[in-house]
């Protein structure tokens, strides 16, 4: 039996990009984002405030969305999906987990700290707090499965 949990940890720090779904007056939009994740398995990213996946969290924050790496014709695949709830965050410090993350897994610095605090229309911090994950998987399961994982910890 797969562990569902450990293989979506381990997956999520493999990927360096999700797709992120939105919506809005029945209207589904889906976007690709950078991420990195705490050890709560909340999901965090950088985006602007005017594009359109951030104005559809600020009027419905319910969001679902992938991370999947590509895959070549015949390998066995793997992909983490989820649903949750985003927030935009607010007097984000050098302390906030969502910057410490994000500065080691991509190597960035106070910049993007200042970017969030100063620019009206700079890349801000958001937060996805899962509710549920769903793991596909044919790597270690034959035929291919999908587990669902509840979480929201």
């Amino acid at each position: 039996m797969i562990d569902i949990e450990k293989t979506i940890r381990q997956y999520l720090s493999e990927v360096i990009h999700m797709s992120l779904a939105t919506s809005m007056n029945n209207k589904p939009w889906v976007c690709e984002v950078h991420f990195v994740f705490d050890k709560d398995l909340n999901i965090y990213f950088r985006s602007k405030p005017s594009r359109r996946h951030s104005k559809e969290i600020a009027q419905n924050n319910s969001v679902a969305g992938n991370i999947v790496s590509q895959h070549t014709v015949g390998e066995k695949v793997r992909g983490v999906y989820f649903e949750g709830k985003a927030e935009l965050l607010q007097n984000i410090d050098n302390k906030h987990p969502a910057y410490k993350l994000y500065c080691q897994r991509f190597n960035r610095g106070e910049e993007i700290l200042e970017e969030a605090n100063n620019q009206e229309d700079g890349h801000k911090f958001y937060k996805i707090s899962v509710k549920k994950f769903y793991l596909f998987d044919s790597r270690e399961s034959s035929p291919g499965q999908k587990y669902e994982l509840e979480w929201g910890k």
